[in-house]
């Protein structure tokens, strides 16, 4: 009897340990179902997040919408607000287009987003140890503006360079520029030419004198310190630089201005 009973129990306690392995496994495989599904929740995340961009290139085509830009959004999300009236590009004075052109991005009207001839000129710098210069192009400092942040990075700028091909590809160059002026910078809570224009000169955006839309245009890099309506002798230097650059674009402003 006693040997029967050992022999049923070592017949039992193998039937209860399968059965905790089966359980085991069974909470194993449920959350490594459920960590699988949450990683590709996350890659799909990822993959709207790094699309969506593209997507809105498309739809900010027309000439009837008006976006914002990633900083005009911070700035609703922090309760900040800002001044942004919306302009169409023939009401933009031609002396800011053509100071903002040399000042920023003096073959826009020649590349295809991306000033490849200063790009390659930087990434040579940069692997020889030496600090580089900007090479950003208006397309490139609008992507950055609408779908991007600030700041220097690697990832940033190797988000930024497909959407400026992308986006020249689409847009007009007028389009780019349209947009590009309406969602600039030029100071805390100010952003795009005519509330730049008035807030720094009092003036409407189509009545811009050439010295005026100089300052505004060497402002842009640092909008921040550089005040167009009160500059120092050192952005006072660079407009009139400007100035006289911008009075010998018209070579360069052809695919704005026939």
């Amino acid at each position: 009897m006693d040997y029967q009973a050992g022999v049923s129990g070592v017949d039992i306690v193998p039937e209860t340990r399968g059965e905790e392995e089966d359980v085991s496994s069974s909470r194993s495989r449920g959350w490594g179902q459920a960590l699988r599904r949450r990683w590709r929740q996350i890659a799909l995340i990822a993959v709207a997040f790094v699309l969506l961009p593209y997507v809105l290139i498309i739809l900010y085509a027309p000439s009837f919408i008006h976006p914002i830009s990633t900083l005009m959004l911070r700035d609703l999300v922090l309760l900040r607000g800002y001044d942004r009236q919306w302009v169409a590009f023939e009401d933009i004075s031609p002396n800011l287009v053509r100071s903002v052109m040399m000042s920023e991005d003096g073959q826009f009207c020649i590349h295809d987003g991306v000033d490849w001839v200063q790009m390659r000129g930087v990434v040579t710098d940069a692997l020889e140890g030496e600090s580089t210069r900007g090479a950003s192009t208006i397309p490139m400092q609008t992507a950055k503006n609408l779908f991007l942040w600030n700041g220097r990075s690697f990832i940033r700028k190797g988000m930024e360079l497909p959407l400026a091909l992308a986006a020249d590809f689409v847009w007009s160059k007028e389009r780019m520029m349209e947009l590009y002026l309406n969602v600039a910078e030029w100071g805390p809570g100010i952003y795009g030419a005519e509330a730049a224009a008035r807030h720094h000169f009092g003036v409407p955006a189509a009545k811009l004198t050439r010295r005026q839309a100089a300052l505004l245009a060497v402002s842009l890099p640092n909008p921040i310190e550089r005040n167009a309506g009160k500059p120092g002798r050192g952005l006072r230097s660079l407009a009139s630089l400007i100035e006289r650059r911008a009075s010998r674009s018209g070579e360069y402003i052809k695919c704005l201005y026939e």
